[in-house]
């Protein structure tokens, strides 16, 4: 076992954990793909602080699918009717019902995905929910203070960002821009969408995570 598996949570090895993988980096790019990954670790790593004990406090699994899965409606397999976060959660949905999970687990997943950009709700609807949405935006360097140099050196030295923050902003506001749904005022990819309005425009997103702990 080397030093980065002593101080980072594994990745689970069951078959749908691995074929959830396998989905991000086949239909995702790599900075979105390793942002979903980070995530779930980071998500991980809450829990513990946070003393939240798997099994008992929250699914695990459930907690991997929602963040690795979280992001797919960013993706060009999400048919670009409504906005980014629902599509996700109906593919993950899809996803899992496909590999055996019932659907109260697969709702708990749906939910915590739908709500994961949702500012004060998310946080009232569940651990699962809470550590999902948590886990996404410490990535964004938001709530990452208890974690020490060396577990943020070794998760993005095997999971780098790769200018995560303006790649996914550019597949988020793709999505958006395919119908008025899917860009809808006052949602978040509607608002990427309208910052990005301009030559050379940046969202505030981007600019958050460029000076973040973790950078762009």
């Amino acid at each position: 076992m080397d030093t980065e598996d002593r101080i980072l949570p594994l990745l689970p090895e069951t078959p749908a954990a691995r074929a959830a993988v396998e989905l991000v980096r086949s239909c995702e790019s790599e900075p979105v793909a390793n942002h979903s990954i980070r995530s779930y670790l980071f998500a991980t790593l809450l829990a513990e602080h946070e003393g939240l004990a798997p099994g008992t406090d929250f699914d695990a699994e459930l907690l991997f699918h929602s963040c690795v899965l979280h992001d797919l409606g960013a993706s060009p397999s999400a048919p670009g009717r409504a906005r980014f976060e629902v599509e996700g959660a109906d593919l993950a949905a899809r996803f899992l019902t496909e590999h055996g999970f019932g659907a109260d687990r697969t709702d708990l997943v749906w939910e915590a995905i739908a709500l994961h950009t949702s500012d004060g709700i998310a946080e009232r609807r569940g651990v699962l929910a809470y550590l999902t949405r948590r886990g996404v935006g410490m990535d964004f360097g938001v709530g990452s203070a208890f974690l020490s140099d060396a577990q943020g050196e070794a998760l993005h030295g095997r999971y780098p960002r790769l200018d995560m923050a303006t790649v996914l902003v550019d597949d988020i506001v793709r999505q958006a821009a395919r119908s008025p749904q899917a860009g809808a005022r006052y949602t978040l990819p509607g608002e990427f969408l309208r910052e990005r309005g301009g030559p050379g425009a940046v969202t505030a997103v981007e600019l958050m995570a460029r000076a973040s702990r973790w950078g762009s």
